[in-house]
């Protein structure tokens, strides 16, 4: 059955305004289902779990119910889900975590490609423990994060290594494989960030082979809360208490504040949401997960091909690594006009789209200094007809 993209936009009731959303990075848009379910938790559970009253104790239902969620999402283990209000609160309390032996003497491999919501816990915590940061490098041809670079700078004093999935800026696809196996031989914790992959391809714990997978369901039409996720649960407590009550345990350890309960009854609707766009999906909800994820990427990337194919053929417009193997997520530069004249037009016409996204990766491709770059994204409520309206609006700049 073909993806039917006229039913999924019926879940959003924002879609009566007339507006094109190109710009999923700043938060895709939220299907009602999502929206109810948080409205109805912020009525029904004011308190947090620890209590013995109804609401708290169906407060810890919700949290509970919350972290199996992130489990048929990335098939994890619920005793290794640790919540946050975002992933720069969840990645300064790891660092905070970390024991000392971690930083002496040590150091640390961080990406370009990685979002800043990642990378300035991690530099900061370097800095405060005076240890090196070693840098992996992007191609700045196509704007993807080549990994034989890690084999020369992992080595056996490498004790935190991370990495994205897919950048949020030009979308290309990290080869996880190989970096995981550097990590492992020498025995680095490897963290990657799958945030911006989450909404478009079936994720895995075991296939990703990594020590801890973050991801952030505003990236997927859900609220504004992270989850960090350990592949063995029994890390959580070879690391530092961050929470600041003193009694908590298992992942509850590294969550500095309990995140609302009626965010996390969000998050499990924006996960039931996820299951749902292939209707004819059946068995578990993990198994749903990955059927509707393989049907939306499907979708979504023939629409990214007419997308990347359709900006080629402007004169005036560049795409940042063309031919890169992308999730659906594209930067460009227009010729002689800066992003930010540029997306003010598009605005004008309707149409959502980021200038100048805070972006180590694009900062060494060069575009800030011809004007930064635009970046747009796709989901599984894009339609030809807004690629179209893109290229149009884009087109009149001649």
């Amino acid at each position: 059955m073909p993806f039917d993209v006229a039913s999924v936009r019926g879940l959003f009731p924002v879609f009566g305004d007339g507006w094109i959303y190109l710009d999923p990075q700043a938060g895709m848009q939220i299907p009602d289902s999502v929206a109810s379910a948080v409205s109805i938790g912020f009525r029904s559970l004011p308190v947090i779990a620890g209590t013995h009253s109804p609401q708290a104790r169906a407060a810890a239902d919700t949290v509970r119910d919350a972290r199996q969620a992130i489990v048929d999402l990335l098939g994890a283990d619920p005793a290794g889900v640790v919540f946050g209000s975002s992933r720069a609160a969840l990645m300064s309390a790891l660092v905070d975590a970390l024991p000392l032996a971690s930083w002496m003497d040590r150091n640390i491999v961080l990406s370009r490609s990685d979002d800043e919501a990642v990378l300035r816990p991690a530099v900061d915590g370097a800095a405060r423990h005076g240890t090196p940061v070693r840098w992996a490098e992007i191609d700045i041809e196509d704007g993807t994060l080549p990994t034989w670079q890690f084999a020369e700078i992992v080595d056996d004093r490498t004790s935190l290594l991370a990495v994205t999935l897919a950048s949020s800026v030009t979308g290309a696809i990290t080869d996880i494989g190989p970096i995981a196996g550097h990590a492992r031989a020498a025995g680095a914790r490897l963290l990657v960030d799958a945030s911006t992959a989450a909404p478009y391809v079936p994720l895995s714990m075991a296939e990703l082979g990594a020590d801890v997978v973050m991801v952030s369901a505003e990236r997927w039409g859900g609220p504004r809360v992270a989850a960090m996720v350990f592949a063995e649960p029994g890390q959580v407590h070879t690391l530092t208490r961050v929470s600041m009550d003193p009694a908590a345990v298992g992942p509850a350890r590294l969550e500095p504040d309990p995140v609302p309960p009626a965010l996390l009854a969000g998050l499990v609707a924006s996960i039931d949401y996820l299951a749902r766009l292939d209707p004819e999906a059946t068995g578990t909800r993990r198994d749903k997960i990955t059927a509707s994820m393989d049907a939306t990427y499907e979708y979504v990337h023939r629409l990214l091909f007419y997308l990347v194919n359709s900006l080629s053929h402007l004169s005036n417009v560049s795409v940042v690594g063309a031919e890169a193997h992308r999730v659906p997520v594209v930067s460009f530069v227009v010729g002689g006009v800066t992003a930010e004249n540029v997306c003010t037009r598009l605005s004008d016409n309707g149409i959502a789209a980021l200038a100048k996204v805070p972006s180590r990766a694009l900062e060494a491709i060069g575009v800030d200094e011809i004007g930064g770059a635009v970046t747009v994204g796709l989901s599984p409520y894009s339609t030809p007809y807004e690629v179209d309206q893109l290229i149009r609006v884009l087109g009149s700049f001649g």
